[in-house]
């Protein structure tokens, strides 16, 4: 019996992830599933956004998926309790160092994007970005106070080679599955960080990867070249910082970002951390309006990446496509169905 660990966190989260639990129980019957507080509501209830226990419980669980944390009630916490900082702290006690945020724009929601159809229509691309190093997690960081009464902030950047060449190779595997070309983007004209970046991605294309076309572009441009060509990717590499920043900007060429997923993979075995990337949307949580897709599609991607049913996810996602083909829309994609309702057009069509 496979297991996955469900954290709904905070704002419209656990609207989100009641539906993923009536998907998962539609399609498959030995799916034993944990539910636990996590974020901003573990803060409030248990006093720290991730728990011993839930750690724990997250490491030996196949998978875990999470709905969204955060919230402006939060905002005055402590550092090291805020919702945000707990879900730091879960990538890294789970090792999950490869971020994969697919943007895909389906063939009837092309004329949703804020991109003409012509430059959208068939986009897929499968952006890789660095999870547990870089600038969220170097030292040293902080907020001083000079001699002169100054302020200063201070974050400092940060890559290994084992860490750049752990995510390029997981870029490179999922390009060989695809169309077999590779980006890698950094700032190498004005980082050291970005120049060892290219380097490390070079050697590793050298050495193993000689058959995936690799492509090499500053993360400014790819920044620009997503909005002019974005059907010129198909994996795009990158680091925490602009991976983070990539991947929010693609998200919007597909029609809205309540239909993208994404997974956090670590080393073969080892549970993988899904989500969905749109946020608490603190706006709207609790009115029953908020896009359930993105959490449906994440535990797509936890069937195929963690608990062995590719099969299943093949099913999963041609339901969410069917639906969506034959209408089927929440507010944010311009239409009138509540969360509950966008379940159930999925469920019909399983």
């Amino acid at each position: 019996m496979s297991t996955l660990l469900l954290l709904p966190g905070d704002g419209i989260g656990p609207e989100v992830t009641e539906q993923v639990k009536r998907v998962s129980s539609r399609l498959l019957n030995d799916l034993a599933i944990e539910e636990r507080d996590f974020g901003g509501i573990s803060f409030d209830r248990q006093g720290a956004p991730l728990t011993d226990e839930t750690r724990n419980l997250a490491l030996s669980s196949d998978a875990v998926l999470m709905g969204a944390v955060g919230g402006p009630q939060w905002a005055s916490a402590p550092r090291d309790k805020r919702p945000e900082a707990g879900l730091l702290a879960l990538r890294t006690a789970m090792q999950v160092y490869a971020n994969l945020r697919p943007a895909v724009c389906f063939d009837a929601l092309a004329d949703s994007s804020s991109l003409k159809r012509e430059v959208v229509a068939g986009l897929d691309i499968m952006i890789v970005r660095e999870l547990t190093g870089g600038v969220y997690f170097g030292a040293p960081r902080g907020i001083e106070t000079l001699a002169d009464g100054q302020r200063r902030g201070v974050d400092t950047q940060v890559y290994t080679t084992s860490e750049i060449e752990r995510v390029s190779r997981t870029a490179f595997e999922l390009a060989r599955g695809r169309r077999n070309k590779v980006t890698s983007c950094e700032k190498s004209n004005v980082m050291e960080t970005g120049l060892l970046w290219r380097e490390v991605v070079t050697d590793l294309h050298r050495r193993d990867y000689a058959d995936v076309t690799l492509e090499h572009m500053l993360a400014d441009n790819a920044a620009m070249q997503l909005v002019k060509n974005p059907r010129q990717f198909d994996v795009i590499v990158t680091d925490n910082l602009f991976g983070d920043i990539l991947s929010d900007e693609a998200a919007m060429l597909t029609g809205g970002i309540g239909l993208l997923p994404s997974a956090s993979l670590g080393d073969p075995g080892k549970p993988g951390l899904y989500e969905p990337i749109h946020g608490s949307a603190p706006d709207i949580a609790g009115q029953g309006v908020a896009n359930p897709l993105a959490a449906i599609l994440s535990f797509e991607m936890a069937l195929r990446w963690s608990l062995g049913r590719a099969d299943l996810a093949d099913k999963l996602g041609a339901a969410v496509k069917a639906a969506l083909a034959d209408g089927a829309r929440t507010r944010d994609i311009g239409g009138t169905l509540s969360t509950t309702q966008m379940g159930d057009e999925v469920l019909k069509r399983l």
